[in-house]
This record gives structure tokens, C-alpha cells and sequence, in this order.
């Protein structure tokens, strides 16, 4: 725009100097034209400079501004083609070296989040990937660290893109229940093994998620309402469940393994608090678990998050 307005400026100063095929001076709007067709080297002919003043004044400096305009132009495709061609060929490089990492469909509040959390328990943002189609998505999830695929994630080759073939787990945080129930199904059958954990906003749908191959299901608006609910009657019940969810902070959440001294004993004599037992991939209260630990069994313990261990998967 710099460069177009300044050799309209030129022209238009001079513009008696100048000829047009139907023989009218001029105008503001013909000197735009003439410009135009100038700097993009189309040259129609019928404007043409008719004093050896003017014609000087093109050679001098119409054509210097004629070159910067092709430079400028040339300058931004091969900057835009050689941006595509980098993200492009680390999009490769990422897809040949990694595996075992985590899906991340749709990097809204819930998709960021879900992501700090993974952050958090000790995975690098080298091993998760975002997919989305919004652009402020993927400026966001980019500046997180994390590599990012533009396109639907119910598409099957976009989720491609994300070698969700060999991906650990996949969290699916999109905004409408209908696409998340598609995306997990693409998922799924992308990725027979992965683990799969999907947001929805209506409670109803959450049995539709699990048969399309959700292994866990978070209900966002049915959890928010609950804990509305009991923050007016039992407020630091509420201020408990967020202590629990806020890993560097109070206390944690820790699904472990049993120690090898921890083998025969009952849930209630161990020094950690425990709150549930998982045996044969079935979650037991530890209230409701009167049997002996085993070796093969997992716990979930309550524990200060300054000594925390992680979260299993």
C-alpha cells in the first residue's frame, strides 16, 4: 500500500503529462488504474506518459517502485510456501520419531487445561499434539510447546496426521457433544488400544461416548452444576474437590502401584490415605474392598502433592 500510494502520488502531481485514449485529463481514479496496472507490469497502454518529464519520471522512479512491489510480492509467497514447507516437514519429523503420546482433540478451556494436567503429572509437551481447525487454537496450543494439526478431528486422515495410530491415549475436549462422539469413533477405530477420554456437556450422552469407545466420560456441565450446587450449602467441600484437582498444590490424586510390602494387606492398614482399588481393569471403593492387595492390583491414594509419584495411565 506504501509503495502503491506513493507512485500515485507521483503521477497524480504530474498527471497533465500523461495521456489517456479517450482524451480527458486525469482523474484521482485514473491515476490509481494507471498505477495499478503499472506496479503489476499488465500495461494496457491506454494511459501513457506523453512529456519526456514524465516519461523520466517512470524510468526514475515508477520503475523502482514497479521492482520493490515484485519484491514485496515474491517476498511473502516464498515466505508463506517456506513456512508451510517448515511446519510441514516437522510435522513428518514428529510423526517418524514418536509414539505412546496423547491426543489432544479441540485446545479450548477444557483442552488447554487437560493439557497443563499433563504437564503437570510429568509429560512433555514434545509427546502430546492438538488437533483443531480454529486458528486462536492452534496460536494458543502453539505457543504451549506443543505440535498442532490444523483440520476436523472426525476426519480419519487428519487424526492420521496425528499418528493416532500409535498414540497412548486420546482426550477428546471439543465444544459440541455430536463431534466428540464422531471423533472418539474415528478414534477408535484408528487406535483399537488407546485409551480414550472424552468431555460432553449433557449427561445423556455419555452412554452414547462409551459405546463409541470412550474408556472415561466427563460430564462438564453436569460436574460444574453439582459443585454449584454443594458450594452453596457445603462451600469448603467444593474448596476440598479443587485442592484434590490442583496437582503442585494441598493434596492429590495418585493412582500407584501396590508396593511389594503392601501385599496382603487390607486398603485401611496402609499409611496412605486410600480411596479406591483397581483389580481386573474394575474400580472397587476402597470402603467396598474387604479383600488382600495383590501385586497386580492399583490404588488410589490420597497424598500431599509435594510428594506426589505421578498419575498411572
Amino acid at each position: 500500500m506504501a509503495v502503491l500510494c506513493a507512485a500515485v502520488a507521483v503521477v497524480y502531481v504530474d498527471r497533465d503529462s500523461y495521456t489517456d485514449s479517450d482524451g480527458t485529463p486525469l482523474s484521482l481514479l485514473d491515476c490509481f488504474y494507471y498505477v495499478t496496472v503499472s506496479l503489476s507490469t499488465t500495461g494496457y497502454g491506454d494511459i501513457a506518459p506523453a512529456t519526456p518529464g514524465a516519461r523520466a519520471i517512470n524510468v526514475l522512479v515508477i520503475t523502482p517502485l514497479r521492482v520493490l512491489f515484485l519484491i514485496v510480492l515474491i517476498g511473502t509467497t516464498l515466505e508463506a510456501l517456506t513456512e508451510r514447507s517448515r511446519k510441514a516437514w516437522r510435522i513428518q519429523r514428529w510423526r517418524q520419531h514418536l509414539h505412546n503420546h496423547y491426543v489432544i482433540a479441540g485446545f479450548g478451556t477444557k483442552g488447554h487445561n487437560a493439557a497443563r494436567a499433563l504437564l503437570e503429572a510429568g509429560v512433555p509437551t514434545s509427546a502430546m499434539v492438538v488437533v483443531d481447525d480454529e486458528p486462536s487454537a492452534l496460536e494458543a496450543a502453539e505457543a504451549f510447546g506443543v505440535v498442532t494439526v490444523r483440520g476436523d478431528a472426525a476426519r480419519t486422515e487428519i487424526l492420521r496426521l496425528a499418528n493416532t495410530e500409535s498414540a497412548r491415549a486420546v482426550i477428546v475436549s471439543v465444544h459440541r457433544d455430536e463431534a466428540a462422539v464422531l471423533i472418539t469413533l474415528t478414534a477408535r477405530q484408528l487406535n483399537p488400544t488407546a485409551r480414550i477420554v472424552s468431555a460432553v456437556r449433557r449427561l445423556e450422552n455419555a452412554a452414547l461416548l462409551r459405546r463409541s469407545g470412550a474408556n472415561s466420560v466427563v460430564t462438564s456441565s453436569a460436574t460444574a452444576g453439582r459443585l454449584l450446587g454443594m458450594a452453596t450449602g457445603t462451600p469448603h467441600v467444593v474448596d476440598a474437590i479443587e485442592d484434590l484437582l490442583t496437582p503442585v498444590s494441598g493434596q492429590s490424586l495418585i493412582q500407584r502401584e501396590v508396593h511389594p510390602t503392601e501385599i496382603g494387606c487390607r486398603p485401611h492398614a496402609l499409611a496412605d490415605v486410600v480411596i479406591a482399588v483397581l483389580r481386573d481393569g474394575i474400580l472397587h471403593r476402597a470402603g467396598d474392598f474387604d479383600a488382600e492387595l495383590d501385586s497386580t492390583d492399583a490404588i488410589i491414594v490420597v497424598r500431599p502433592s509435594t510428594e506426589g509419584e505421578g498419575t498411572g495411565s
